[in-house]
């Protein structure tokens, strides 16, 4: 089992560690929004990830993009800020207890076609904010992409 999320659960355990990451809300000409599909919760969400020591959100939204989708981005500004303490992810093998802490960036796509890195991510698409319904996305990234989508001039901090 690679980590245990909790969301507003009451037995959450405390968090142990914060650890940044960023995560980008990439639009194409036609108004889709590119999605990947986590494989250890086969949710889907925005890609993104951890931000490396020595790197700036940007930089590690650009890298986790391309790396978990194939798509080449260009960051145009903040999205917003989340940094909920009700969000712990728990890694058993480690003990870590992490309170997410994210950047949520707005990019547009550069070059390539949305494919999987078939190591976090299981599948990459262009999906219609229409059917966004009908996925599985876990509360907190629902509401990033909520933001993003409907107040995209706003910079939201949470």
């Amino acid at each position: 089992m690679s980590r245990q999320e909790y969301y507003h659960d009451t037995d959450r355990p405390a968090a142990n560690s914060i650890a940044p990451a960023a995560f980008a809300a990439v639009r194409d000409a036609g108004g889709r929004i590119l999605l990947v599909r986590r494989i250890d919760s086969g949710n889907w969400e925005l890609p993104g990830g951890r931000i490396e020591v020595g790197e700036s959100a940007t930089t590690a939204a650009e890298r986790e993009v391309v790396e978990e989708s194939g798509i080449k981005i260009r960051v145009t500004r903040l999205a917003g800020l989340y940094s909920d303490p009700g969000h712990v992810m728990v890694y058993p093998a480690t003990g870590e207890a992490r309170q997410q802490f994210a950047v949520c960036l707005h990019a547009l796509p550069v070059d390539g076609e949305p494919h999987p890195d078939n190591h976090e991510t299981s599948d990459a698409a262009w999906v219609d904010p229409t059917h966004l319904e009908q996925l599985p996305i876990h509360p907190s990234m629902r509401q990033r992409i909520t933001d993003a989508l409907t107040e995209p001039d706003t910079p939201h901090l949470g």
